[in-house]
């Protein structure tokens, strides 16, 4: 009998990065070439009309490609979270604002305990070169707004780079629904706040990662400052109904895993990803004290 034959099985965690397409076939390649080969792609496409899937397909051939059910960013990640098969999911722009190669760290931070690893561009070790003052203020405010509402500690309310275990899906609550013209609850760029607020509502283990925000790369953004602002406000308003602040209890933080995944028409790969131990290389590196934790549990009802 081999003396290996006692060791305990390590079950490395497989990463999904879902990535949010609309005509962004000039700014993958800069994306792409930065995402772990390990990961499963998940690009969800809202109709481009330029060559953002064929793009993709040709970057990386083993990637996913969804086709949106309706309109806006909320359904994109809907979408992707629906059709990806990760333990780990990850929320990644196309447009190169986002840095790939902070995925390792948001990883390290879910491995390490946390349920949800918050990007922050406002902690040590984060920063922006494209966000103005006036969005800037505008996100301290709703920040501290919720964290008001919900006795939690956001730095970073509206900041769309996150990453998660798949055990929170249905605390986000987001449903890909059936292929419309309609727009629905949750379907725009407010989605990051009806994540954030949910997560902190359901008293998951959240930890904000530094992370650093570049300018889009090509084309312009269809953030609009002041419009997406009033929806933010408005989804914070809606989404702090029912919730009443409790007082925020620490306790040592731990992760689960569980399956979900609604049916979508997904267009996957011919050849199955590997998922070996051999195939995995993110690295893991013990915690360290520039980890900023937001909320260790928060309760709401």
């Amino acid at each position: 009998m081999s003396g290996h034959s006692d060791l305990p099985t390590i079950k490395i965690p497989t990463v999904s990065v879902i990535i949010p397409t609309l005509n962004e076939a000039r700014n993958l390649p800069y994306v792409f070439k930065s995402l772990p080969a390990e990961a499963e792609i998940v690009v969800v496409d809202g109709r481009s009309t330029d060559d953002t899937v064929a793009v993709a397909r040709a970057l990386r051939p083993d990637a996913i490609v969804v086709d949106q059910t309706r309109r806006g960013k909320g359904n994109a990640l809907a979408c992707g979270f629906a059709a990806a098969t990760g333990d780990i999911l990850v929320m990644l722009d196309a447009d190169g604002s986002a840095d790939p190669a902070e995925i390792g760290e948001f990883v390290r931070v879910l491995t390490a305990g946390a349920d949800f690893a918050k990007g922050s561009r406002f902690i040590n070790g984060g920063g922006s070169s494209d966000i103005t003052r006036l969005r800037r203020a505008g996100n301290t405010f709703l920040s501290r707004l919720v964290n008001a509402f919900l006795g939690c500690r956001y730095s970073d309310l509206c900041y769309g780079y996150n990453a998660f275990w798949r055990h929170c899906l249905p605390t986000l609550n987001l449903d890909p629904g059936e292929r419309s013209e309609a727009y629905e609850w949750g379907d725009g760029f407010e989605v990051e706040t009806v994540i954030n607020m949910r997560v902190a509502r359901a008293g998951l283990r959240v930890v904000e990662v530094p992370s650093f925000e570049h300018p889009r790369i090509h084309g312009v953004s269809n953030l609009n400052a002041f419009s997406d602002g009033l929806r933010v406000l408005r989804t914070i308003l809606v989404e702090s109904r029912g919730s009443r602040r409790r007082r925020r209890r620490l306790i040592p933080r731990w992760s689960t895993a569980a399956a979900v995944g609604p049916n979508l028409t997904v267009i996957r790969p011919q050849k199955a990803r590997s998922e070996t131990l051999e195939s995995v290389h993110l690295e893991t590196p013990e915690p360290d004290a520039s980890v900023s934790v937001v909320s260790s549990e928060v309760e709401c009802a």
